[in-house]
């Protein structure tokens, strides 16, 4: 586990860029936001397809401690190529289908990946979202969005991660159908909410996380079903290729980070927490939470 929060410290160097330290993963929206309860790393409420509470042991490592996958390991998977459409079947006979997206904002070009009647990113979103700034006490930064440890590398490796109001896009940049949804406030958005994502995509709702685990066979068997095979320990390939991002913590915490994957959805609980999906190195299932908003976690892209 490491701590991002350094208050002795107001700026590091890397590389070329300048990269403020002092940063809390409570500035969530284009407001003042005031900071979330101090949170430690770990899972507020949780179910699985039983609909059991499940709280799985939280494993707090940082990049730079035991990682069960190489540290060389990208985002993706064996089974995509340069070309923009392919189909191939799984090891349980399952046809996928296989193509590339590119997001016009930067450039940036994502596998993706058909499953069911769903076509997905296959690829943890890594567009630097600068629209909601941090505002905490005085102090102002342009971005919500980290890379795992501050280091730009786990942005190729991993993605970024989001806090849920830029996840929701509540500045309105890109549309108006999550505008207001952040930490500290309830919102009804309209369906399907585009948020951070590129144009034609949207961020998936808790209904559509479920539609997926249906298609790749229940909840309960989930988790090893869309982990990646060749760079996790996933068993059935269905191309979705989920890497272990970890999260940026609201108490300013990297953590799990080689045995975590978190995902947004665009379904709220309350005024301070939204659904989650999370993955875990150890356990098939995948689980459904709610965890603050103004912790920094993965986006997954579902096309409209």
């Amino acid at each position: 586990m490491k701590k991002f929060l350094d208050l002795s410290s107001r700026s590091v160097a890397v590389g070329s860029m300048l990269i403020v330290a002092f940063a809390v993963v409570g500035c969530d929206d284009s407001s003042s936001a005031s900071a979330g309860p101090n949170d430690e790393p770990g899972v507020e409420s949780s179910s699985s397809s039983s609909g059991k509470v499940t709280e799985p042991d939280e494993v707090t490592s940082s990049s730079s401690s035991v990682d069960p996958i190489s540290s060389s390991s990208l985002q993706g998977d064996k089974n995509f190529s340069s070309s923009s459409v392919a189909s191939s079947s799984n090891s349980a006979g399952n046809v996928i289908t296989y193509g590339t997206m590119t997001d016009s904002r930067d450039g940036q070009i994502y596998k993706t990946v058909t499953i069911g009647t769903q076509t997905w990113m296959a690829e943890n979103l890594n567009y630097a979202y600068t629209d909601v700034p941090c505002n905490y006490i005085g102090y102002t930064s342009d971005s919500t969005s980290w890379c795992y440890d501050n280091d730009p590398a786990n942005c190729t490796k991993y993605g970024r991660l989001y806090t849920w109001a830029a996840a929701m896009d509540s500045v309105g940049t890109w549309s108006n159908n999550g505008k207001g949804c952040g930490y500290g406030s309830t919102c009804s958005p309209t369906l399907p909410v585009r948020g951070i994502c590129p144009e034609g995509w949207h961020l998936p709702t808790k209904s559509e996380f479920e539609t997926l685990f249906t298609a790749v066979g229940g909840q309960s068997r989930a988790s090893i079903m869309l982990r990646s095979t060749s760079s996790w320990n996933g068993t059935y390939d269905f191309g979705f290729s989920a890497l272990p991002a970890g999260y940026l913590s609201n108490g300013g915490y990297f953590s799990s980070s080689g045995y975590y994957a978190y995902f947004w959805s665009t379904t709220e609980d309350d005024d301070v927490k939204a659904y989650n999906v999370y993955l875990y190195y150890y356990n098939e299932s995948a689980f459904l939470s709610s965890r603050y908003k103004d912790f920094a976690l993965s986006v997954r892209c579902l096309r409209d």
